[in-house]
């Protein structure tokens, strides 16, 4: 059997994702334990990223042109851009602060988490209902992170808060991301979504920083390796274009599928490489009742979105894209091809498959800034 070059490229994405997520979440963890390279603020890291992201993509728009920048109104930028920002930057800051007190392993089983999140933001915000068969599923879910929790040899109180209110934070941003961000018919790629959405979170960052970190960094012998943190925010992008080139090439079932391989690879590789990261059977067990849960949804999900597809017909389908696509484009500036930005490579994804493998809830159209900055939320 000979594989198809277009195959071997998906894989091959595929691969590169598994391995840039894995080694983003335990590089940070290296970065922050005081028994490893001993810089433990998480906030100043975060902002190194943003810092970094933000550069890199001004000087792609401004400098290269690669991409056009989106024609940006002060009023979406004030009431879509700003408020996911907001949320952005707390779900980075307290994510990766939790790596001061939790293992990645644990930190890993929490986030099967994120499908109940979203579902209860979505509910709040009016844009998914609550059902029996949903709600069941998310029951078993928190039951399995419950029991993996109690397995936890090493359970600290503050490291969980910090990191499920991260979970909670993110699955706000990207429901408010759909709920904002499509209602503006807004649509941005992998570099306009960095562009815009970096630079703000770095300014809602700067408060807690000064508050909390800036007196440590005075006082204490914080040592600084530009090489380090250089590639550690290298690696923080790639994987931000990893995810897009993935969510580009393959369909929401594969990136679940990869996602979860991931999570247990990542388990693995946490307990060789930081030897302090201890599992028990019963930490094993919670986790698999918990994917169990979020396995089931995922077909439920899946399953709805293919029905409603299916219930429509053709005009009607063509009518829906057709309407979407004049929306969004009168939204950008036209490049010297006369092509909308973001419907070059990669730049035109819009099916309702195409969804992130840390946001299973979200089933219609999402932005392309919602999908490009999941992987963050594990930076």
């Amino acid at each position: 059997m000979i594989l198809s070059k277009p195959l071997v490229l998906t894989y091959l994405y595929l691969l590169v994702y598994i391995l840039l997520s894995s080694g983003v979440i335990l590089y940070n963890k290296w970065v922050l334990s005081p028994k490893y390279f001993n810089f433990p603020l998480p906030i100043t890291l975060t902002m190194i990223h943003m810092a970094f992201s933000g550069m890199v993509a001004f000087v792609l728009v401004r400098v290269f042109k690669v991409v056009s920048p989106v024609n940006m109104t002060f009023e979406i930028y004030a009431t879509c851009v700003v408020p996911i920002s907001a949320f952005f930057a707390a779900s980075l800051w307290f994510g990766n602060t939790a790596y001061l007190y939790i293992s990645v392993a644990f930190i890993q089983m929490l986030k099967a988490l994120m499908p109940v999140a979203t579902f209860i933001m979505a509910v709040m915000c009016g844009i998914d209902r609550a059902r029996c068969d949903v709600f069941s599923n998310m029951l078993l879910v928190s039951v399995g992170v419950v029991i993996s929790s109690y397995g936890e040899i090493h359970f600290n109180v503050v490291g969980t808060v910090y990191q499920v209110t991260g979970i909670f934070a993110e699955a706000l941003r990207l429901v408010l991301t759909q709920v904002l961000l499509q209602k503006k018919g807004l649509s941005l790629n992998p570099v306009t979504s960095l562009y815009y959405i970096a630079p703000c979170s770095f300014v809602f960052l700067f408060v807690p920083w000064y508050l909390l970190e800036k007196s440590e960094m005075e006082v204490s012998q914080i040592q600084f390796n530009f090489w380090i943190f250089f590639s550690n925010a290298l690696a923080a992008l790639a994987l931000n274009f990893s995810i897009f080139l993935v969510i580009g090439r393959t369909g929401a079932v594969t990136i679940r599928v990869a996602g979860v391989l991931k999570d247990w690879i990542l388990i693995a590789l946490s307990t060789v490489i930081f030897p302090e990261s201890t599992i028990t059977g019963l930490n094993i067990i919670g986790y698999a009742i918990a994917l169990c849960g979020v396995v089931m949804y995922n077909y439920l999900k899946v399953r709805d979105v293919r029905a409603s597809q299916l219930s429509e017909t053709l005009p009607e389908r063509l009518a829906k894209d057709w309407k979407l696509e004049k929306k969004s484009s009168d939204l950008f500036t036209p490049n010297n091809n006369g092509d909308n930005n973001g419907t070059g490579s990669g730049g035109g994804i819009s099916s309702d498959l195409k969804t992130d493998e840390e946001a299973p809830l979200i089933s219609s159209r999402l932005s392309h800034i919602g999908r490009s900055q999941l992987g963050n939320h594990a930076a």
